[in-house]
C-alpha cells in the first residue's frame, strides 16, 4: 500500500548502531568479572564469593533482559484526516469504562470529572456511550454522576464551541487565570454549584432525604446492606440510543449514552476485583450499545485530548494492519509528578523508552487504563488471516431498542455474582482473565498469544493524565502488587517463558520476561546491598584490589551503564536529580516491594495465602500533599514492614562504613591497605549510605509528621546493631 494512504507511520528509532556498540562494550565487561569470579575463587569464605558470583549472574542475565526493550524501538504518529475524510460516516461505536471502587480513596468529584472528559470526546455522541462501574456501590457516587449527568449538558457544547482542553472541568479551570468572558464564568459557576452539592452530601455522608425521593433510581439502594452485600444496581442516565429528547444538550444536540452500573456483591461470593467488575461492564455494554471499540480508563485518569479515539483508530481501521491489532495502549502519564519526581512515578524510561522497544516487537503490554480494545477479542476471538473483522458501523448490529426500564430490570442478570457460575467460560477464556494482581497485564499476553498484535501509541500531548501516588508508601505497596502480579504470571500457565514460545516473537517474550522478574531480582539486590558491606567490618575483601586490572572490568560495567541510564533518562525529558531520586527509589523498589512481592507470591503457590487487591489512594492531606510539592520525601505513612527493612539496610550500611572509615583513619598505612584491597567494597557501601542520606534525616532529624516513627526508628536501630555485633562476636 502507498505511503500516502496509510493511517498511521511506523519509523525505527535513531541512534540504535551506537547504543549495540555500548551495549557490546558492557556484555564483554560481564563476561570479564564472570571470568574472574570463576578463577580467583579464595580458599576460605568460599560461600560469599560464590553467593556474589550468582546475584553478578543474575546481574548480567537481567541486564540481556533489558536489551530486548531497546534493541528494536518504534515509533508511531497517525493521520487522522486521512481517517476523517474517508470514513467519518462510518465510525464505529465506542464503549468507554470507568472503574472506581471506594468512594473516600476515590472521591466521586474526581471520578466525575474523568467521565465527563471522555464524555466531551470529538466523537460522534450517538455513537459515544460512557459507563461507570463503581464496585464500592456508593449512593453519593450515583449521587454525582446524576449531578454530572446535568452539567454535562451545558459543559459539552461549551467544550466543542470553544475547543476546550482538557475537558475535565477541573483541569481545564486550574488552568485557566482570571477571566471577564460571561459565558467562561457561567459555566464555571454551573460546576461550582455542582461541586459544593457533591462535597456537601459527601460531608454529610447520605442522599439527604428530599434527593432521594425526587430520583427514583435511589430506591435501588432499598435492599443495600453494605459495599459488599447488595444486588445489582443499574441506571441508564443518559439513553443516546435512540434520540432520546432527555439526551440532549442544551442546543438540541444529542448526548452520549451515560450509565452506573454497582454490580451485585454478596460476601460468600469472590468478585474478582478489577477484571470482574470490567467482565460485567463488557456483558452489560453488549447489550445497550454494543461498541466494536472499547476504551478503559481508570476513574483518576482523565481524557487529556479530545482526539484520542480518532488515534486508536486510525490503527483499527488502517487498510493494511488495522485487522491484525487487537489493543492500542497509551502510555500512563500523571499531572501531579514533581519537577524532580522524588518517588519515581512518572516511569518515564518505560513510557519513552521500554514500552517503544516492545512495540517494536509486536506490541507493548496491556497496563490497564488508557486502553483501546476491539471487542471481539475480549470475547475470546482468535486472529486469523483469512478473517476481517469489520469495524465499520454496522446498522444489523445495533443493540436492543426495548424500554429503558424494560433494559435496566433485563440486563441486571449480567452484573449477578451467580451469572458466571453458569457461565464458567468468563475469566479463563472470554473477558478479562482472574486469579492475578495484575489482570490487565495477562489478559494482554493471552490476547497476543491468540495471534493479536498490540501498538503503542505515545502522542506529543499527552493523551491521558492521572494522579501518582504522593507518599512513599503508596509507592511501594503499588509496586508490590505489580511486582507480585508479574511473578505470579510468570509461574501460571500463561508464563511468556514458555506458554508464549511460538506465540509471540522472541523479543517480546523477553521483554514480558524482564518485568515478571522484578521480584525474584531483589534477592540478589539484597545479597549486594548487605553481604559486601558486612565483610568490611571482617576485613574479608570480595572484589578485585583497586590497583588490579581486574577491576577495570567492574568499574567499566557500572559506569558506563550507570551513564548510559542517566543519558537515557534525561533524554526522556527528566533531570540531573530526578535521575538520581530514581536510582534511590529503584533500590527501595527492590530491597522492599519486590522482595515482599517474592514472599507473598510463593507463599500463594504453597496454599498459604490468597491474592489481595489495594487500591491507591488517590487523595492526601494537606501537610502530606505541602510535603510532596516540596519534594520532601514521606516516611510518616506506610507499610511498617517495608519501612523497618528499608531503616534496617541503611543503618547496617552506614553503621559498616563508619566503622571502615574510623578504621582506615586510625591504622595510618594499615587504613590504606584496607582501602588497597577493600576500595570496591567501601565504594559500594559509600553509595548506598549516600542514596539513603533522606532515610537518615528521617530517623534522626526531622521533626514533621512525615518522619519516620518513632517505634521504627529504634526497631531498626537494634536489628542493624544486633546484626553488626553477631558478625563481630559469632563469626
Amino acid at each position: 500500500m502507498k505511503r500516502e494512504n496509510k493511517l498511521f507511520e511506523t519509523k525505527k528509532a535513531k541512534g540504535r548502531l551506537l547504543y549495540r556498540l555500548v551495549a557490546a562494550s558492557i556484555l564483554f565487561s560481564i563476561s570479564l568479572t564472570c571470568f574472574y569470579r570463576v578463577t580467583h575463587i579464595p580458599t576460605d569464605h568460599q560461600w560469599l564469593w560464590f553467593g556474589l558470583f550468582v546475584a553478578e549472574i543474575w546481574f548480567g542475565f537481567y541486564w540481556l533482559l533489558t536489551q530486548a526493550l531497546r534493541w528494536n524501538i518504534v515509533h508511531r504518529s497517525t493521520f487522522k484526516d486521512r481517517l476523517s475524510h474517508r470514513y467519518e460516516k462510518e465510525f464505529p461505536r465506542v464503549d468507554i469504562f470507568v472503574c472506581t471502587a471506594d468512594p473516600v480513596m476515590e472521591p466521586p468529584l474526581m471520578v466525575i470529572n474523568t467521565v465527563l472528559s471522555v464524555m466531551a470526546y470529538d466523537y460522534p455522541p450517538e455513537k459515544l456511550s460512557v459507563y461507570l462501574s463503581d464496585d464500592g456501590g456508593s449512593d453519593i457516587t450515583y449521587y454525582a454522576m446524576l449531578k454530572a449527568s446535568e452539567f454535562a449538558k451545558h459543559w459539552i457544547p461549551f467544550c466543542k464551541k470553544f475547543n476546550v482542553q482538557p475537558r475535565s472541568p477541573a483541569a481545564y479551570f486550574d488552568s485557566l487565570g482570571d477571566s471577564s468572558d460571561k459565558e467562561l464564568l457561567d459555566i464555571k459557576k454551573l460546576y461550582q454549584d455542582m461541586e459544593k452539592d457533591i462535597e456537601t452530601v459527601g460531608k454529610l455522608g447520605r442522599i439527604p432525604e428530599e434527593v432521594s425521593s425526587s430520583n427514583e433510581g435511589f430506591s435501588q439502594w432499598s435492599s443495600y446492606s453494605s459495599r459488599k452485600d447488595h444486588d445489582t444496581i443499574l441506571q441508564i442516565l443518559l439513553d443516546g440510543r435512540d434520540s432520546n429528547p432527555n439526551a440532549r444538550d442544551i442546543e438540541g444536540r444529542p448526548l452520549p449514552t451515560l450509565v452506573y452500573l454497582a454490580r451485585e456483591k454478596r460476601p460468600q461470593y469472590h468478585h474478582n476485583f478489577k477484571a470482574g467488575a470490567m467482565n460485567a461492564l463488557i456483558r452489560v455494554s453488549s447489550k445497550i450499545s454494543n461498541g466494536q471499540i472499547i476504551l478503559n480508563v481508570d476513574c483518576d485518569m482523565y481524557s487529556n485530548s479530545s482526539e484520542s479515539i480518532l488515534d486508536a483508530l486510525c490503527f483499527f481501521m488502517d487498510e493494511k494492519e488495522g485487522h491484525e491489532i487487537a489493543y492500542v495502549q497509551f502510555p500512563q502519564k500523571f499531572e501531579n509528578v514533581t519537577k524532580n519526581d522524588i518517588y519515581g512515578n512518572s516511569m518515564q524510561v518505560i513510557t519513552e523508552v521500554e514500552f517503544h522497544g516492545l512495540d517494536g516487537y509486536g506490541g507493548p503490554l496491556y497496563i490497564g487504563t488508557g486502553c483501546f480494545h476491539r471487542r471481539d477479542t475480549f470475547c475470546g476471538k482468535k486472529f486469523s488471516k483469512e478473517s476481517k473483522i469489520e469495524l465499520r458501523n454496522r446498522e444489523n448490529d445495533t443493540p436492543t431498542k426495548d424500554s429503558l426500564r424494560d433494559v435496566e430490570e433485563n440486563l441486571k442478570s449480567l452484573a449477578s455474582c451467580t451469572y458466571e457460575e453458569n457461565n464458567t467460560q468468563w475469566g479463563n477464556e472470554i473477558g478479562l482473565k482472574y486469579g492475578c494482581p495484575v489482570e490487565d497485564v495477562i489478559t494482554g499476553l493471552s490476547i497476543q498469544c491468540s495471534g493479536w498484535k498490540s501498538v503503542y501509541y505515545n502522542p506529543e500531548k499527552d493523551a491521558f493524565l492521572g494522579i501518582a501516588p504522593t507518599t512513599l508508601g503508596q509507592t511501594l505497596v503499588q509496586h508490590k502488587r505489580w511486582s507480585e502480579g508479574d511473578f505470579q504470571i510468570l509461574l501460571s500457565k500463561f508464563s511468556p517463558a514458555f506458554y508464549a514460545h511460538g506465540k509471540i516473537s522472541f523479543g517480546l517474550r523477553l521483554g514480558y520476561c524482564h518485568y515478571c522478574l522484578w521480584a525474584p531480582s531483589s534477592l540478589a539486590i539484597l545479597f549486594y546491598t548487605t553481604i559486601p558491606s558486612i565483610c568490611l567490618l571482617k576485613g574479608i575483601s570480595l572484589f578485585p584490589q583497586v590497583t588490579s586490572p581486574w577491576i577495570i572490568p567492574f568499574v567499566y560495567a557500572t559506569l558506563v551503564s550507570s551513564t548510559y541510564g542517566l543519558a537515557e533518562f534525561l533524554q526522556s525529558g527528566g533531570t540531573i536529580l530526578g535521575w538520581w531520586n530514581e536510582q534511590r527509589i529503584w533500590l527501595y523498589k527492590r530491597t522492599t516491594s519486590y522482595f515482599f512481592a517474592f514472599i507473598d507470591t510463593i507463599s500463594k503457590s504453597l496454599g498459604f495465602s490468597n491474592s489481595q487487591f489495594v487500591i491507591t489512594a488517590k487523595v492526601s492531606d494537606k501537610d502530606v500533599e505541602n510535603r510532596y510539592q516540596n519534594e520532601i520525601i514521606e516516611f510518616g505513612e506506610g507499610s511498617s514492614h517495608m519501612f523497618t527493612f528499608l531503616a534496617t539496610i541503611g543503618l547496617l550500611n552506614l553503621i559498616c562504613l563508619a566503622a571502615t572509615i574510623k578504621r582506615m583513619i586510625m591504622d595510618g598505612e594499615g587504613g590504606l591497605r584496607v582501602f588497597k584491597t577493600m576500595g570496591m567494597q567501601v565504594f559500594l557501601c559509600g553509595i548506598i549510605v549516600i542514596v539513603n542520606w533522606p532515610l537518615f534525616g528521617a530517623l534522626f532529624i526531622r521533626k514533621d509528621n512525615g518522619k519516620m516513627p518513632t517505634s521504627l526508628t529504634l526497631k531498626s536501630l537494634v536489628l542493624a546493631t544486633s546484626i553488626c555485633i553477631c558478625v563481630l562476636c559469632l563469626y
